[in-house]
C-alpha cells in the first residue's frame, strides 16, 4: 500500500507488450522459468531425502503466475513502501530483480536487510507450501518491497502454485511429528487472502 504523495506501483499487463517479438520473449521466459522451478523442486526433494519427484507430485498440476511490477520514484520513500511485509502463499517464487536499483528486503536476525541485485542471478523465495511440505525444515521468507527516491524500478516475479485440489501433507522422518495438519491449497489460499498481509504467519493457523 502506497501512502503520502507517491504515485502508485502497478502491475504491467499484456497491453504493455504490444509487439509480437516482445510477447514471444515473455512466453519463452515463462517456459524456461517454469522448467527451472521444477529443477529446484527436485533438488529440494532430494535434500529432504525424498524421491526427486516427490514435491512435484504432491503439488499436482501446478499453475504459474507472473507479475511484472513497476515502482515509480517516490520523493518521500520513508513515508511509504512498495509492498508490505509478507510471506508467499505458494510453493516457490523466482524473482528477477531490476539490474541496478535495489528494493527487495528480507527479515533476518530480527532486522530488515536489503537484497542487492546481482547480474545474471535470480532470487528464490521459499513459499508457505514448501515450509509445510518440508515439515518446517525449509522456511518461507518474510520480505517486503521498498521504493527509491530518485529511480524507478521493475521486478519480474514468477510464482509456482500448487493445484487448488492438492493436499499438502508434511513429510515426516525418523519418527518426527507433523508440525502442520493436512490441508488443501485452496483452503490455505482462501485463508491467506482473508487476512492482512503483514499479520502473523498464516501457517500458524494450520499447526497441529
Amino acid at each position: 500500500m502506497l501512502r503520502g504523495i507517491c504515485p502508485p506501483a502497478r502491475q504491467m499487463s499484456s497491453r504493455d507488450f504490444p509487439r509480437e517479438p516482445a510477447r514471444d520473449v515473455v512466453s519463452t521466459y515463462c517456459k524456461e522459468v517454469r522448467a527451472l522451478g521444477f529443477r529446484l523442486l527436485e533438488a529440494i526433494s532430494e535434500s529432504l531425502e525424498l524421491q526427486g519427484d516427490y514435491i512435484e507430485k504432491m503439488l499436482g498440476d501446478q499453475e504459474q503466475h507472473m507479475a511484472i511490477n513497476y515502482y515509480p520514484p517516490c520523493p518521500q520513500p520513508d513515508l511509504t513502501y512498495g509492498l508490505p511485509a509478507h510471506t508467499d502463499p505458494n510453493a516457490l517464487t523466482i524473482l528477477l530483480q531490476d539490474g541496478e536499483v535495489s528494493g527487495l528486503q528480507v527479515f533476518k536476525d530480527d532486522k530488515w536487510m536489503s537484497v542487492n541485485p546481482h547480474p545474471d542471478a535470480f532470487v528464490i523465495n521459499i513459499g508457505d507450501q514448501l515450509q509445510a511440505l518440508s515439515n518446517g525444515r525449509y522456511k518461507s521468507v518474510w520480505h517486503r518491497a521498498v521504493v527509491n527516491s530518485g529511480k524507478e524500478r521493475i521486478s519480474v516475479a514468477s510464482f509456482l502454485c500448487p493445484a487448488n485440489c492438492a493436499t499438502i501433507i508434511p513429510a515426516t522422518q525418523n519418527g518426527s511429528s507433523a508440525i502442520y495438519r493436512n490441508f488443501t491449497y485452496q483452503e490455505y489460499y482462501k485463508k491467506f487472502w482473508s487476512r492482512n498481509l503483514d499479520q502473523e504467519h498464516c501457517l500458524e493457523l494450520f499447526k497441529n
